[in-house]
């Protein structure tokens, strides 16, 4: 994609969204990092569905330790992988407790220095939580980058250097919210619905579906 062609292309996504956010939900950020860390391998829609649960009786660090891990896997058992993430949850607040005073900290090298917060989760956290302008690389963002060829590359890192360096500084902010919503909507893996994409004309795909 050319530069004209992604400036026109994020243009269009932003008309349609002016204020993307993320669909998992959350009222704080200990909130968004427990629903990101939740998140892998398991839709938003079943994060949302078990912390619905969660946060009204856990919703703080300390608190988290004080259900004990049979309690908090009681809450999250409905979530892929839940005993692993459980484990990793814990650990995480002991460490935000014990090194952070109980907040999450703003800073990259200590959100993954936390057990289970790797740098997709990281920059989710950094992005919508602090407002810095990351890019969060989920299986969405990175099939975007590659199909459309707004970034092509060979890893997830390897697309979020190119988005970073490629999407508009107006736009950079939103943007991989933008593109996850595409990605999970619109651009879908298995089917690309281009004849109802608004930026298909802008996009480098050459086998276009009219779905």
């Amino acid at each position: 994609m050319t530069p004209s062609a992604i400036r026109s292309f994020f243009a269009t996504l932003k008309a349609a969204n002016p204020h993307p956010v993320t669909e998992l939900e959350y009222t704080s950020v200990f909130e968004l990092l427990t629903a990101v860390l939740l998140s892998a391998q398991a839709t938003d829609v079943g994060v949302n569905k078990a912390t619905r649960r969660l946060f009204p009786v856990a919703n703080t660090p300390q608190k988290i330790l004080d259900l004990g891990l049979a309690g908090l896997e009681d809450y999250i058992k409905t979530i892929g992988l839940y005993r692993s993430k459980a484990r990793h949850l814990m650990e995480t607040c002991r460490i935000l407790v014990q090194r952070h005073g109980g907040q999450v900290p703003r800073n990259r090298e200590a959100l993954e220095a936390l057990p289970g917060v790797g740098r997709k989760t990281a920059n989710v956290v950094l992005n919508s939580a602090f407002g810095e302008a990351t890019m969060a690389v989920d299986s969405h963002i990175f099939r975007l980058g590659n199909r459309t060829g707004l970034a092509p590359g060979k890893t997830p890192y390897e697309v979020e250097m190119k988005l970073l360096r490629r999407v508009p500084r107006e736009y950079l902010v939103d943007a991989h919210h933008w593109l996850i919503l595409h990605g999970r909507y619109v651009c879908q893996a298995r089917k690309p619905l281009c004849g109802q994409c608004s930026v298909a004309k802008y996009c480098s795909f050459r086998d276009k579906t009219p779905g």
